[in-house]
């Protein structure tokens, strides 16, 4: 785990509020989550890291046995509303963290962010992705109950109640 900790710090230099090295036997992976996604999210089935594009719970399942380790982070404040840019920037924030663990060595690194990707106005699912670089599913697209998973790991997460207010967006590493 100690060497792993330059990532909790590159996290935190990228603007993460919090970043921690989490067991990946904490992230709790539930069938119901993706309900979520198509009864409630105007981007089911509109975007490449959304369902149903997007891996399914069973196989999220079979991936997380594959690894032991994940970075954890978190940014806070972030609005839905009128904050696309901070939005974006935590998503290539994951990415690009992604990319810094894959670079060093740890070749079977993987992210995933938060909510809908929204680098495309419009994904064209009949193209490949434009962004494929910075795109990466939601957590919740894949199954995974962000809310458990960040309190199996310490961490506080509350459900926001109206578009306007402040929330937290969570992302996760998995690294090997």
């Amino acid at each position: 785990m100690s060497d792993l900790r330059k990532y909790v710090k590159q996290a935190l230099a990228l603007g993460a509020t919090r970043a921690r090295i989490v067991s990946a036997r904490n992230v709790v992976i539930g069938n119901w989550v993706r309900l979520k996604c198509q009864y409630g999210c105007d981007c089911y089935n509109t975007r490449y890291t959304c369902p149903p594009h997007s891996p399914t719970p069973d196989y999220t399942r079979k991936m997380m046995k594959e690894y032991s380790r994940a970075l954890l982070i978190q940014v806070e404040n972030i609005r839905y509303r009128g904050e696309r840019t901070l939005r974006m920037r935590f998503k290539k924030m994951v990415s690009r963290l992604e990319r810094t663990i894959f670079l060093d060595g740890h070749y079977k690194a993987f992210g995933m962010a938060s909510g809908p990707c929204r680098f495309c106005a419009k994904c064209d699912l009949t193209k490949p992705c434009r962004f494929p670089e910075d795109a990466r599913p939601a957590m919740e697209a894949c199954g995974i109950d962000v809310y458990q998973t960040v309190r199996n790991c310490g961490l506080k997460l509350e459900v926001v109640k109206k578009l306007d207010d402040p929330c937290t967006y969570t992302g996760l590493i998995l690294i090997d």
